[in-house]
């Protein structure tokens, strides 16, 4: 069985666990269906240390069984209304779809430069600590990528 197999036979069961993917022969497509089912992260072989224990870090905020007993409120799915700039808005959605920032660049006809001045504006504004929480807040909010 597949990780992402995996991952789906415990959505189905009703088991909310904070799962971090660790994988040699991941791709782009896999990681964002891994992310929009909810994974806390999707790290590709080889990867370093503090990736994996930052994955940890976030896997062990985000447990739902912790947040619970540490009456820790998640963020409000209002957090798109920051955003400010319809062009910023735009690179997140490519984002969330799994596009690089030169092919971002390319799509929107900007440079790459722009692509990451808005990205991070992106990042701050919906106060994501990284593209994981990019895309489980985009998939809360039903921000569909590019049509």
């Amino acid at each position: 069985m597949s990780g992402l197999d995996f991952q789906r036979r415990l959505a189905e069961t009703g088991m909310q666990i904070p799962i971090i993917f660790v994988t040699a022969h991941g791709d782009i497509p896999m990681s964002v269906r891994a992310l929009k089912s909810g994974a806390v992260e999707f790290l590709t072989k080889p990867f370093r240390d503090q990736d994996l224990l930052d994955a940890i870090q976030q896997a062990l905020e985000r447990d739902p069984h912790r947040a619970r007993t540490t009456g820790r409120d998640p963020r409000s799915a209002g957090a798109l209304s920051r955003i400010d700039c319809a062009g910023s808005e735009r690179v997140m959605t490519l984002v969330v779809a799994g596009m690089l920032n030169k092919q971002i660049a390319s799509e929107i006809g900007a440079s790459e430069a722009t692509v990451k001045v808005h990205r991070g504006h992106v990042m701050h504004k919906m106060q994501a600590a990284s593209v994981v929480d990019l895309v489980r807040m985009a998939d809360k909010l039903k921000l569909s990528p590019r049509k």
